[in-house]
C-alpha cells in the first residue's frame, strides 16, 4: 500500500508561524525517511491556525530540506489565482526539484467577501471557470498558448484533480488525471465519486488507467487512549471551525468527546468514517477496512497534533502498521 502525507502546517496556541514551518520541515524529513511517497501542503487563507497559505513558497523550502520524497499541493485552489501565476510558480518548483513536484488542483474558493476583496477576485465566478482554467494551465506548460511562462514552459509537474464531490471526479475522468478525494473531512460522496471516476475515466498521455488517492485522518500512538488524547486537538479545531470560531490548534483535552453535545459528537462520528486513531493494531485494522472499501491506489494521511513530536511518532507507527497489512 502506498502512503503519503497531507500537512496543514498548523500553528498551535502559544506558538508562531515560524515554529509551524519548522515543524512541517521535520515532518517532511520524517516522511521521507519512513518511506512515504509524497508530502502535500494544503492552501488556506486568512486562518490564524494554518501557515500554508503561500503554498508554493512552503514547498520550495520543504524541497530544499528533502531529497527524494515528492512534494506538492493538496491543493492549490485555482479560483484564487490565475493559471499563468501557477504555471510560473510550479514551473519554478519543477526546475528546482525535477521529477518530484505534484500539482494538485481544487475548485472550492472557500472564501468569504473579505477574502474576495483582498484577492481582488470574484471567487464564485472564478470557480465556474475552473475547468477552463485547468486546461489553460496545462496548455501554458505545454507551450500551446499565446504567451510562454518563464519558468513554466516545458515544466512537467504531475497534475492531480482534488475533490469532495462528483464534480471533481467527472473532470478528473474527462482529463485522464489521477484523482484525490478529501474524505478526511468530507466523506459523504466518497463511494459515488470513486465509482464515477473509474467508470468514466478517459486515458491520457500521463495516465492510461484510473488512479485513486483517498484521504484519512490518522493519529497513531503507543495506545488507543494516548492516540485519542492526541487527536482531541484536531477534534477541537474542527468543532471550532464548524461552529464559526476557528483559531490556533489547541492543546489536547482528556475526555473531550464526552464534553460535547450530541449534535457535535454526531458530526465527529460522521467524519470519523475516514479516520484511524489508536495503537498500531487499531490503525492497521481501520486503514485496512478503508482500503478495502475504496480500493484506493494510495492513501494520504492527515492529522494535526499539538506537540509536533506526536505527529512524527504517528507517521512512524502508521507506516509500521500498514507494512503488516
Amino acid at each position: 500500500m502506498t502512503l503519503s502525507v497531507l500537512d496543514l502546517v498548523p500553528v498551535r496556541e502559544g506558538g508562531t508561524v515560524a515554529e509551524a514551518l519548522s515543524a512541517a520541515t521535520m515532518l517532511a524529513k520524517t516522511a521521507e525517511d519512513a518511506g512515504y511517497a509524497r508530502f502535500w501542503v494544503a492552501e488556506h487563507h486568512a486562518m490564524e491556525g494554518i501557515a500554508g497559505g503561500a503554498t508554493s513558497v512552503v514547498l520550495a523550502h520543504l524541497g530544499n530540506a528533502t531529497s527524494t520524497i515528492r512534494i506538492g499541493s493538496g491543493g492549490i485552489m485555482l479560483p484564487n489565482h490565475t493559471p499563468f501565476q501557477i504555471a510560473e510558480q510550479f514551473g519554478t518548483l519543477d526546475a528546482l526539484f525535477p521529477g518530484r513536484v505534484d500539482l494538485g488542483l481544487g475548485r472550492a474558493p472557500g472564501a468569504g467577501p473579505e477574502l474576495q476583496r483582498a484577492l481582488r477576485k470574484d471567487l464564485h465566478r472564478a470557480a465556474e471557470m475552473f475547468p477552463h482554467d485547468v486546461i489553460e494551465l496545462m496548455a501554458l506548460m505545454r507551450g500551446d498558448a499565446e504567451i510562454h511562462p518563464t519558468p513554466g514552459l516545458g515544466a512537467k509537474p504531475e497534475f492531480w484533480m482534488l475533490g469532495s464531490s462528483l464534480f471533481g471526479a467527472q473532470l478528473a475522468a474527462k482529463l485522464g488525471l489521477p484523482y484525490a478525494f478529501a474524505s478526511h473531512f468530507a466523506p459523504d460522496h466518497l463511494d459515488a465519486a470513486l465509482a464515477m471516476y473509474r467508470r468514466d475515466f478517459q486515458p491520457s498521455e500521463a495516465f492510461d488507467k484510473p488512479y485513486v488517492m483517498a484521504a484519512m485522518q490518522v493519529v497513531a500512538a503507543d495506545s488507543d487512549e494516548q492516540a485519542e488524547l492526541i487527536a482531541s486537538s484536531q477534534l477541537q479545531a474542527f468543532v471550532r471551525l464548524r461552529t464559526g470560531s476557528p483559531g490556533k490548534l489547541p492543546p489536547p483535552v482528556q475526555g473531550y468527546r464526552e464534553t460535547l453535545p450530541p449534535t457535535a459528537r454526531a458530526m465527529l462520528d460522521h467524519i470519523g468514517q475516514a479516520s484511524a486513531v489508536g495503537s498500531v493494531a487499531t490503525v492497521r485494522q481501520k486503514i485496512a477496512a478503508f482500503s478495502a472499501r475504496t480500493r484506493a491506489d494510495e492513501i494520504i494521511v492527515a492529522g494535526s497534533s499539538y506537540d509536533p513530536m506526536d505527529r512524527i511518532r504517528s507517521l512512524e507507527l502508521t507506516i509500521e502498521a500498514v507494512a503488516q497489512i
